[in-house]
């Protein structure tokens, strides 16, 4: 039976007009929202962030760079390496969804959990974006609850295909943040930076193989660290037909994946705030469909 409870993260600028062929589709968190509502999970348990501007952001990155993003100011290589065109709509959004990280951080901290239907975005480093990544929700996110004395510490458990290079990068003299990065290892970042854990898979890996090591890491996180909250960047660009993957992951285990991650942090009594990672498709609505799967495992517990 789902939760008609379950706290869910949304605003509506995350999505906008924009280039329906290039690679990232910026659709897909309204089209994610229309999924998850069309399943029946939206009653009033959605909230939305404040509209976000780059001051938060400077507890965790480099002021001249998120204010020369902010501004238009970035150069034409910087920009590039970020792979996404500049514009006020794509802005507002980028410094909104990590406010949204954060609410949904709070709300699983009170509720046990809590999903937001964006967010993920770990190749954003202290001074520079990359990989279609400005700003880092999860650096942002754990830094922020730390500060405020709302938790004492943190595991960060990235299960996005791509290594979670600009969290480990930013997080990692950070003593009460755990970074855990479990991914393909060739594939992009081709320069990795150390999470606090990295397990790289090889291209090809199934269902069993990958659910093995998934549940394995996690149970043993959750047991050594006894963290204040779980971060869950469930990505979907694990599955065997992303664009970007190079895994071989069917449908059914990302469905099996987000239901374990769960339920070992309910077993264990962590909160956990679900972001939805990356995921790359030609077909927009399907795209949304995998996002809403850790919504749909979400709404059953």
């Amino acid at each position: 039976m789902n939760n008609p409870n379950l706290p869910l993260v949304y605003h509506s600028n995350y999505s906008f007009s924009f280039d329906p062929k290039h690679r990232f589709v910026m659709s897909k968190f309204a089209r994610l929202y229309q999924e998850v509502d069309a399943l029946g999970l939206i009653h009033n348990n959605v909230i939305s962030p404040e509209i976000g501007d780059p001051s938060p952001l400077e507890n965790v990155h480099c002021d001249q760079y998120i204010w020369d993003l902010w501004r238009n100011q970035l150069d034409d290589k910087m920009m590039r390496r970020i792979g996404l065109p500049w514009s006020k709509q794509l802005m507002a959004r980028t410094f909104t969804a990590p406010l949204g990280t954060l609410k949904t951080a709070e709300l699983a901290l009170k509720h046990g959990i809590a999903c937001h239907l964006a967010g993920g975005t770990h190749h954003a480093h202290y001074d520079f974006g990359s990989g279609f990544c400005m700003v880092n929700d999860l650096a942002y996110t754990a830094t922020h609850l730390l500060n405020s004395h709302q938790i004492t510490n943190a595991l960060i458990f990235d299960l996005d295909v791509h290594q979670g290079d600009g969290t480990a990068a930013m997080l990692k003299h950070n003593p009460y943040v755990y970074t855990c990065s479990i991914h393909c290892e060739k594939n992009f970042p081709f320069r990795k930076h150390a999470s606090d854990l990295d397990i790289g898979l090889e291209i090809g890996v199934s269902d069993t193989q990958y659910l093995e090591t998934v549940a394995h890491t996690l149970e043993s996180l959750l047991i050594d660290l006894n963290p204040d909250i779980v971060l869950y960047d469930a990505g979907v660009d694990v599955w065997q037909g992303d664009n970007l993957g190079k895994l071989d992951i069917s449908w059914l285990g990302i469905a099996k994946r987000d239901a374990l991650v769960l339920r070992l942090c309910q077993k264990y009594g962590v909160p956990v705030a679900t972001v939805i990672g990356g995921g790359y498709d030609r077909d927009h609505q399907r795209l949304a469909k995998r996002h809403a799967i850790v919504v749909q495992q979400a709404a059953k517990l």
